[in-house]
């Protein structure tokens, strides 16, 4: 083992009990902010289908991935933490991805980032259910507000045909998949390391991602600005990779569930960044729904933390 490894770590402790995993997480919400608008920009276009930037981005933090380990020399996960790593691979690395981009087609960034806004309080109630935790009343019912106010959201605001479009229900899975991801993933890092987990999540999905890409390479050959691929390769090397290093750092020093609460940073640096660059405009059922969504996975959060 190097001394670059955390294995040894225990599985069921935080890393430290210093605010350092509040900075890590924010560090990686930080760099996440970004991934909506870029997507957008990217699979708008038109030169680049949401298929080749999904899966192609995947690739790309693969490759590095790879790199990083071999060079490093880490130790090879054992027995069920393949598994694990399958169930973070297919939240993280397939799921989330695939979902939005498909999602962000039609969506706007802003739209989608106040029904992301509740992958917080999702995670939340993954780790409860997943460490079998029985947190107060308060935790379950506003979490539940959280979902409806999502929903309410995106039913009067999605196109203004006062129903849920397939692009929500989209978004929805993906932040049911994403939170799965992010809550054994968050458990995994204490045993692999941080930086580690969503490395070897990203080499175990390696192999379908190269054969989805190429797929939708021979389908629609992807064509772009310099700007286009500028932004894609942001997509792969710090949404899909560097990214990661920070918030599972963060989710392993812990506790889990306050860092968790960094989370409800992203929505608004999502809205601020689709407003600044893509010019979306900022409309009132936006910043509203935007913060009842975050203020009921805020208070579920905080609830479970007493």
């Amino acid at each position: 083992m190097t001394s670059n490894s955390s294995a040894t770590l225990a599985a069921t402790s935080p890393l430290s009990t210093s605010r350092a995993g509040l900075w890590w997480g924010f560090l990686g919400v930080a760099a996440f902010s970004l991934t909506l608008p870029f997507t957008r920009v990217v699979v708008d276009g038109g030169g680049m289908s949401p298929l080749f930037v999904s899966c192609g981005r995947a690739v790309v933090a693969a490759v590095l991935a790879a790199a990083a380990l071999a060079i490093t020399r880490q130790r090879r996960p054992r027995g069920i933490q393949w598994a694990r790593l399958a169930i973070v691979a297919g939240g993280v690395v397939v799921g989330f991805p695939v979902l939005t981009s498909f999602a962000l087609t039609t969506a706007s960034a802003s739209h989608s980032a106040v029904v992301i806004a509740l992958l917080p309080a999702v995670t939340a109630v993954l780790v409860v259910l997943r460490g079998r935790e029985r947190p107060r009343m308060s935790f379950w019912v506003m979490a539940a507000l959280g979902a409806i106010a999502a929903v309410v959201f995106a039913s009067i605001q999605g196109g203004g045909g006062g129903g849920l479009h397939g692009s929500d229900l989209l978004l929805l899975a993906a932040v049911v998949a994403c939170g799965i991801g992010y809550a054994e993933g968050g458990l995994l890092a204490r045993e692999l390391g941080a930086w580690q987990t969503i490395s070897w999540a990203l080499v175990l999905a390696g192999v379908p991602m190269v054969l989805l890409t190429g797929f939708s390479m021979v389908q629609h050959p992807p064509t772009g600005t310099p700007l286009d691929w500028a932004l894609f390769g942001y997509l792969g090397v710090v949404s899909m990779f560097l990214g990661f290093f920070a918030w599972y750092r963060g989710l392993a020093i812990g506790p889990m569930a306050q860092v968790s609460q960094v989370q409800l940073v992203q929505p608004v640096l999502t809205i601020c960044w689709a407003a600044l660059l893509l010019r979306e405009q900022l409309t009132w059922p936006t910043v509203l729904g935007g913060a009842a969504v975050i203020a009921c996975a805020a208070i579920a959060v905080r609830s479970r933390l007493r």
